[in-house]
């Protein structure tokens, strides 16, 4: 990841995350309980709605992100601790986390597979797993549009895959889904899981 996409991130995703994505950001992390992982934490954007959590452990491997998420972090109602890491390799203990938050982060990850078994080894048997992702739409004409422009987007905007099926490698990678909830037809799906023991 360069320096030019954090710095234009924010101002980029504004119109979305004053729509909408707050209200889902907020309702979601309302889910969130003890001790949290948060993969891929970016600019911090979630550091403001963790409420009544023991801490936060933020993931990030953007040097140039972690710098634009400072202010929020100053901000929040919880202790948040920044790691400069991968979601691929994670620097903690076997079932660490009661927790686990992943929003718009599954998209830019080079090894998914490997990123939800990581996050398997570090969650408890009974954690939450909550993603905000936006992944290929069932539709086949905009699915189609989604593989043709993934080639220059993945360019434009730090390695974003539009075509990722997110929820099919959650499904796979073994954990148990409670809830799947659709925005924008499909584009964006809200997914509850635990961590299947």
């Amino acid at each position: 990841m360069g320096k030019l996409f954090p710095s234009i991130y924010d101002f980029a995703m504004k119109p979305l995350e004053g729509r909408k994505f707050n209200k889902i950001r907020e309702e979601l992390l309302g889910y969130a309980r003890g001790r949290v992982l948060e993969i891929g934490s970016g600019t911090g954007i979630n550091f403001p709605f963790y409420q009544g959590v023991e801490q936060v452990d933020a993931v990030e491997p953007n040097l140039s992100m972690i710098e634009k998420s400072k202010d929020r972090r100053k901000q929040a109602s919880v202790p948040i601790h920044i790691h400069v890491r991968s979601a691929e390799k994670l620097n903690f203990d076997d079932q660490t986390f009661d927790t686990v938050v992943s929003t718009l982060v599954f998209c830019t990850i080079p090894d998914p597979v490997k990123a939800l078994k990581e996050i398997k080894r570090v969650s408890k048997p009974q954690a939450s797993i909550l993603f905000f992702e936006h992944v290929k739409m069932e539709q086949p004409f905009l699915a189609k549009t989604q593989e043709l422009l993934t080639p220059l987007w993945k360019k434009v905007c730090d390695g974003c895959h539009l075509n990722r099926n997110t929820l099919q490698t959650i499904k796979e990678a073994g954990f148990q889904v409670k809830t799947v909830k659709p925005y924008y037809k499909g584009l964006f799906l809200v997914v509850e899981c635990t961590k299947d023991v």
